[in-house]
């Protein structure tokens, strides 16, 4: 299982439903992609930092751990802006407003992945996806997913068991033999992820399978106080960047 996955399946909004989390993550998302990078997305930005910190009860550490990942795509996005090519001052030349521009899509990439991990961290996929069906997603669609999202785990917990055997004969000692057991684990990962294909096929064909996986979803419903508030933090987070924003123009 996945740090963030093992995170979700302990948090202390697990029990809430979907949809709560979904009005307040995702709607932090969407502030921070249409607000003004200053001061809306540096708002929401430390609005996420203290709801995934304080009330949802994520540890510093797991949250920068699956942080670090997407803040690295939103630095490497963000660096192209302080360049220019072409011009008189030739062909690769600071950007005049680089800096400025950097600046402001790293604040709105940055506060908009933390939103996205707010509902990521609390919010299991086993939770979401089967309650996708109510919401108008073919079945078909879910049931794809859900099996993706299974097998994932299990050709990863492969590639780590592979890697073990390889470590423990002596298969990263060099270069050459790292080399030679890269090329194995491939090998050996897309052989064995067909052979569990197979046989989840096999199994399911044997229970009856009928074209829909049906799987217990743990019952929850919607909190009309947390949906509420999170709405009411929305709108001030809009009503302040209003406020702040006034005095700069």
């Amino acid at each position: 299982m996945l740090p963030i996955d093992a995170a979700a399946h302990s948090s202390r909004w697990r029990r809430r439903h979907p949809v709560d989390k979904a009005v307040l993550g995702l709607g932090l998302t969407v502030l921070a992609i249409s607000l003004p990078p200053w001061p809306g997305a540096a708002l929401v930005l430390v609005t996420a930092l203290a709801v995934l910190l304080g009330p949802a009860g994520v540890p510093g550490r797991r949250l920068w751990r699956a942080y670090r990942v997407p803040l690295g795509f939103c630095v490497t996005g963000a660096l192209p802006l302080l360049v220019q090519v072409g011009g008189p001052d030739g062909f690769v030349s600071p950007a005049a407003d680089g800096p400025l521009r950097a600046g402001e899509l790293l604040l709105r990439t940055s506060a908009a992945s933390l939103g996205v991990l707010l509902f990521a961290f609390t919010t299991p996929m086993s939770d979401l996806l089967p309650r996708l069906v109510r919401a108008g997603v073919p079945a078909p669609l879910v049931d794809v997913a859900l099996v993706t999202y299974r097998m994932s785990f299990l050709l990863l917990d492969s590639v780590r068991r592979i890697r073990e055997a390889q470590a423990a004969r002596l298969g990263h000692t060099t270069r050459a033999a790292t080399w030679r057991s890269l090329g194995g684990l491939g090998a050996t990962a897309f052989v064995r992820s067909f052979d569990r294909a197979a046989r989840l096929q096999a199994g399911l064909a044997g229970r009856g399978y009928d074209g829909t996986l049906r799987v217990l979803v743990p019952e929850a419903r919607v909190s009309v106080r947390f949906t509420a508030g999170s709405l009411a933090l929305l709108a001030a987070l809009v009503a302040l960047t209003v406020v702040l924003e006034r005095p700069l123009s």
